[in-house]
């Protein structure tokens, strides 16, 4: 399968080198010197491309989405820091019949721990003594904050359930790939849960999932739907 890259950072560059696992042959990278305002993007450039994976950046993502869209080119996207337009970019992708997975964390960990967070969500509902915190912490480059996935976690457990407050707080310091921990505490007791990222490989081996998963497909989804169903 041919497999073509929007954004070739330091994510770029591990899916390059991972992608032959999944099957993938790279056959086209569109970058900062050969995209600007999406100007890669057609449909002379996508022909025989089985799968994009799209990790630029929050200012770039949406129209890159868009674009990708319109061209019939089914497209993993991976960047964060972008999903206030969540609902442009999916109406572009159903009006096009073309294929797009979205999610603010592509490693399966991650969305395990999501789904252990729902179902203690869901006990703790009716257990008012138990109030609850999230927190996070990445490395100091990272832009958005609290992070995507911390905000997804939270939604996550608001849609389960949880009736209370959730505290968030974040942290940004030296090169921490993401941690991410929820907390349950009552008088009696506390549960925390969390989840270590220890590098990007993750990451990058589940958008690799995901393109692997969509070729051949049509529709908007989310990744947790492309595990879990």
């Amino acid at each position: 399968m041919k497999l073509a890259l929007v954004g070739y950072g330091k994510m770029g560059r591990m899916l390059e080198q991972l992608a032959p696992e999944y099957g993938f042959e790279v056959a086209l990278i569109l970058d900062v010197h050969n995209n600007a305002n999406g100007e890669g993007i057609t449909a002379a450039n996508f022909s025989g491309i089985d799968a994009t994976i799209e990790f630029s950046t929050p200012e770039a993502a949406v129209s890159n989405a868009i674009k990708l869209a319109a061209i019939g080119a089914p497209v993993v996207i991976g960047t964060t820091g972008w999903l206030k337009h969540l609902d442009e970019v999916k109406a572009a992708v159903e009006s096009s019949n073309s294929a797009a997975v979205w999610s603010p964390n592509y490693s399966v960990g991650v969305n395990v721990f999501s789904r252990l967070l729902q179902e203690a969500a869901k006990l703790l509902a009716n257990q008012p003594e138990y109030g609850a915190w999230a927190w996070e912490i990445h490395h100091d480059t990272k832009k958005d904050a609290p992070s995507g996935t911390m905000l997804k976690l939270v939604d996550d457990m608001k849609k389960a359930g949880y009736p209370r407050n959730i505290d968030v707080s974040s942290n940004r310091a030296g090169r921490v790939p993401g941690t991410h921990e929820i907390g349950f505490d009552s008088a009696a007791d506390t549960i925390t849960l969390r989840h270590t990222a220890r590098s990007r490989e993750g990451f990058a081996r589940g958008a690799l999932q995901a393109a692997k998963w969509i070729v051949g497909k049509k529709g908007f989804y989310e990744f947790s739907e492309t595990l879990f169903n």
